[in-house]
């Protein structure tokens, strides 16, 4: 063989393994940059569903604290139950997005937390309809049961941060 043509030969080889390369290493980059960007959307999809539960919480602790009073205000207790409904919508709102970005056991998770605050939601609800009723025969029973369903509330938002850590650190 002649020396232009193994010289043109190896060029061409070259050329071939140099795109190659490229190619391989272009795939590599672009999974990683789409890891990253997954990575990002689920940390901000929890980050809003906890932030958004937080406040949820807050306004949970208001109404707890106006029922533990012998005799609540009725219309100051209507006011932190209305602001406790209206949180409790936003909460659903990004439960739905973390539920979009998945995976499907952080899904779950947040489906056990959505289960032990409708739980804890049931008992106030019950405790504030005997408040307006005046009815006080179930207190000291209702806010023993609001304490246990609180502390299943807490014991299921720390599992949904377990998970969402493992989300986020990108194990499916």
């Amino acid at each position: 063989m002649d020396s232009g043509l193994a010289a043109l030969l190896g060029a061409a080889v070259g050329s071939v393994t140099t795109l190659g390369a490229a190619f391989v290493n272009g795939r590599a980059q672009a999974r990683s940059q789409h890891g990253q960007w997954r990575r990002r959307h689920r940390r901000d999809a929890c980050a809003a569903y906890l932030g958004a539960f937080h406040d949820r919480d807050v306004a949970m602790d208001a109404v707890l604290d106006a029922l533990r009073a012998d005799a609540p205000d009725l219309p100051d207790l209507d006011g932190r139950t209305g602001r406790f409904v209206s949180l409790a919508r936003e909460v659903h709102r990004a439960a739905e997005v973390v539920i979009l970005e998945g995976p499907a056991a952080l899904a779950e998770v947040a489906g056990r937390v959505t289960q032990a605050s409708g739980d804890l939601s049931h008992v106030v609800r019950r405790m504030a309809e005997d408040a307006r009723a005046g009815d006080t025969t179930r207190k000291a029973e209702d806010t023993a049961l609001a304490a246990e369903r609180q502390h299943a509330l807490y014991r299921a938002v720390q599992d949904f941060r377990l998970a969402a850590r493992g989300a986020i650190g990108g194990a499916d």
